[in-house]
């Protein structure tokens, strides 16, 4: 019998992780935005194998003074794992081939390519075996980043819920158990952003509301969301107050309202369905 293979925990649960953590690594990069070109899902070959971020500078001589990127080289590949996944060892060695891979295709110098894990919880299983196994060096050099030594290639895995608030407000609460004031802080750095920069979080935004809204109805929770965000979040057209507090009048034709802003902002159509429930047919 052929083992089942089992979707990732974002796609069955139909929010987009990925497509935010790219908006947020981004925008924790913001001030080195022109000196480093971010590609997602970057393709290894026509076969569907794909690094989940590329950050590439555009000249090797940049130093990015950034805690979670310390160990950047000219090339940098990332790996995420959403809130309900981990790097597992296999994880690992599979993202490890990857960047072998990448070197290879694109002729790329192997001392010119570093590593990183990105994930929202402690990596366990993961560093045992790269100090018992491996036989490297792990050391938690801040909070929540783990460099490895021992190997060619610099390797860190972040656990992005240790993060710093003041340096990684972006990773550190892309996460579906926020809690009130994460929330609100949240709400404020955006607005804090201004109109064009905050349009380039908007899979971020909706990923935190979707998330969180979710968790929040499965604990039987009421989802008491502050002024501030609830404002942000109507005003940018990623989610409605319907869904929030489940009102009943109008609800057909704010569906649509919100189906046609999402459209206006680039949304993907499966996004758009699994907010507003939506046939196809209906959100033209």
């Amino acid at each position: 019998m052929e083992k089942e293979i089992k979707k990732p925990p974002e796609e069955e649960e139909g929010i987009p992780w990925h497509t935010a953590f790219f908006e947020a690594i981004r925008m924790e990069l913001d001030e080195y935005s022109r000196d480093l070109q971010f590609i997602p899902e970057f393709p290894l070959n026509t076969r569907p194998l794909k690094i989940d971020v590329v950050i590439i500078k555009k000249s090797r001589d940049v130093a990015i003074q950034k805690n979670i990127a310390s160990i950047f080289r000219k090339e940098n590949v990332v790996e995420y794992k959403s809130p309900r996944d981990y790097v597992s060892v296999g994880d690992f060695y599979k993202v490890y081939g990857y960047a072998c891979l990448y070197i290879s295709l694109n002729k790329a110098d192997i001392m010119d390519l570093s590593l990183t894990f990105v994930e929202s919880r402690y990596p366990r299983e993961l560093l045992a075996h790269l100090r018992e196994v491996r036989g490297y060096t792990v050391e938690e050099k801040l909070p929540g980043i783990y460099i490895i030594k021992g190997d060619i290639l610099p390797i860190q895995v972040i656990d992005s819920r240790k993060l710093s608030e003041d340096e990684n407000i972006w990773l550190k609460d892309l996460y579906d158990k926020l809690n009130e004031q994460e929330k609100r802080r949240i709400a404020t750095e955006i607005q804090k952003l201004g109109k064009d920069k905050a349009a380039l979080m908007k899979a971020y935004l909706y990923v935190i509301q979707r998330a969180n809204l979710k968790s929040l109805r499965e604990a039987g929770e009421m989802f008491n969301i502050d002024l501030a965000w609830d404002n942000l979040l109507v005003e940018t057209g990623y989610a409605a107050r319907w869904e929030a507090r489940g009102e009943a009048r109008g609800r057909q034709e704010g569906i649509l309202e919100i189906a046609r802003k999402m459209k206006e902002m680039g949304f993907l159509a499966e996004q758009i369905q699994a907010v507003t429930g939506l046939p196809a047919e209906s959100r033209n």
